[in-house]
């Protein structure tokens, strides 16, 4: 940075999108007096007990949760809250090192074999994860947002080793929006790609918020974006950082569906079957990454549809085992 400082002037921004350079990029940022996150504003976006503090300050609900290092704390915790707890890293990203815990000998066999970082205990929640997703401008106003329901978290996929199906919606629910706009302006970030995670709780139907990241979201999310309305987001991201664009205008035309594969099952339809039968519906299908393929499969299809209906229909198909009627 010094080098392209003395080389070409001072510099105006610096991205990664990628969680893993946060820490990096904000103290560049504060090192070299750069607009953006800075180290002092890490706390609050990277460990889940802060960003609480500020999802409570905008009057979002948050899951109860504490940063306990004892077993006697987790046992105190665990008589407010009751079983089953999750418990996961305070700055951890994603569902990486993340555990249930449904009973007393969990807990005490949790605390035994506990990581040398801080971790979280959170109450468990029981409902459907969605999230709020888009990309800010200079003057900290959404300029593009879509939304994401995942029937089940990642979590569960990675330690029970199942599928995952995630969709976008056409139609964002108005808690949602309400809900994710609000999270916008108490975090108080501009110019960049977001991405809210909440819950949406079975037995009350509120949102109860999860955590918070300024990043896009994982995996083909992006491109989900791109296949539902048309558009590229990479390019209206560029104009964002270089000009400051604010008069986009986009349509959610189509649901699109990331379904993965885990080449260790046996599915009813092969990828050839699936391709002949549903082929004007995929938009794009290939191997996954191994980094991501314990949470999101070995092989994954973007399914684009303007149903609904015809989105799960062709879910359910790509998931079916051999001899039975029944995708898991």
């Amino acid at each position: 940075m010094g080098y392209f400082t003395h080389k070409y002037g001072k510099i105006d921004g610096i991205d990664s999108h990628n969680e893993y350079w946060l820490e990096t990029e904000a103290r560049l940022r504060t090192d070299f007096n750069i607009e953006g996150i800075k180290t002092d504003q890490l706390a609050m976006i990277r460990q889940k007990s802060e960003m609480k503090k500020v999802y409570q300050d905008a009057g979002i609900r948050v899951a109860r949760g504490e940063v306990l290092n004892e077993l006697d704390e987790g046992l105190k915790f665990v008589s407010e809250v009751g079983y089953p707890i999750v418990a996961k890293p305070n700055a951890g990203v994603g569902a990486v090192d993340t555990y249930k815990i449904e009973n007393e000998s969990d807990l005490r066999n949790f605390f035994f074999n506990k990581p040398l970082i801080d971790y979280i205990f959170e109450e468990f929640i029981s409902g459907t994860i969605y999230s709020f997703d888009g990309l800010i401008d200079r003057n900290g106003e959404p300029i593009f947002f879509s939304a994401l329901k995942n029937e089940k978290g990642v979590m569960e996929t990675v330690n029970d080793d199942t599928h995952i199906y995630i969709v976008s919606l056409r139609d964002i629910p108005v808690d949602l929006e309400a809900a994710g706009k609000k999270v916008i302006k108490a975090f108080g970030m501009k110019a960049r790609f977001f991405h809210f995670e909440f819950f949406k709780e079975d037995k009350t139907d509120e949102l109860v918020a999860l955590e918070v990241n300024m990043r896009p979201s994982g995996g083909f999310t992006t491109d989900m974006w791109n296949f539902a309305s048309d558009i590229d987001v990479y390019r209206l991201w560029a104009e964002v950082i270089v000009n400051n664009k604010t008069d986009f205008e986009y349509e959610r035309k189509f649901h699109v569906c990331f379904v993965g594969r885990k080449l260790k099952n046996h599915y009813r339809y092969s990828n050839k079957e699936i391709i002949a039968q549903y082929g004007d519906y995929v938009s794009f299908h290939d191997k996954m990454d191994k980094a991501l393929s314990k949470a999101m499969g070995d092989y994954c299809y973007l399914v684009k549809a303007e149903s609904e209906q015809n989105i799960y229909e062709i879910q359910h198909s790509i998931h079916q085992f051999i001899n039975s009627d029944n995708a898991h």
